[in-house]
């Protein structure tokens, strides 16, 4: 199964079905280690020693993505709720963006859900969206 993400307006959402329980996926979506290994998803790496994670709300979750080419870009968030192990909320302050992911139980794993508001008008493209499902299906290999 890979990753399916819908674009509806300045809000995408997508959703994966991931083979681990719910709190396996919270360790990996909170471990500096691990959100190195899959963030990028096929369209960028993340070195490792990059990642900052101030688990709390309030905190900083920052990193780096590397393209292909070399460019690198740092990309910070401020953690609005931290519900371990079923909810992730977090905004980008400069846009606005608030990124919402969501761990439910299903069947021995886990459906995953992100659901993006306030999308800059650069990130409400196809490419995003395509890149957000890559960073899910990127979890899923690293969770397998």
């Amino acid at each position: 199964m890979t990753a399916g993400a819908k674009r509806r307006g300045d809000e995408l959402i997508a959703r994966r079905r991931l083979s681990a329980e719910p709190e396996r996926v919270w360790a990996a979506l909170t471990s500096p280690a691990s959100v190195a290994a899959f963030w990028g998803g096929s369209h960028a790496t993340v070195p490792p020693d990059s990642v900052t994670l101030d688990l709390r709300p309030g905190g900083e979750f920052a990193l780096d993505t590397r393209a292909p080419d070399g460019t690198t870009r740092r990309l910070r968030f401020v953690y609005v709720c931290v519900a371990a192990p079923h909810e992730l909320v977090f905004d980008e302050p400069v846009t606005g963006l608030r990124t919402t992911m969501s761990l439910r139980p299903a069947d021995g794993g886990t459906d995953l859900t992100v659901h993006q508001r306030r999308l800059p008008p650069e990130l409400q493209t196809t490419q995003a969206a395509d890149g957000l499902a890559a960073i899910l299906d990127a979890l899923a290999a690293h969770l397998a």
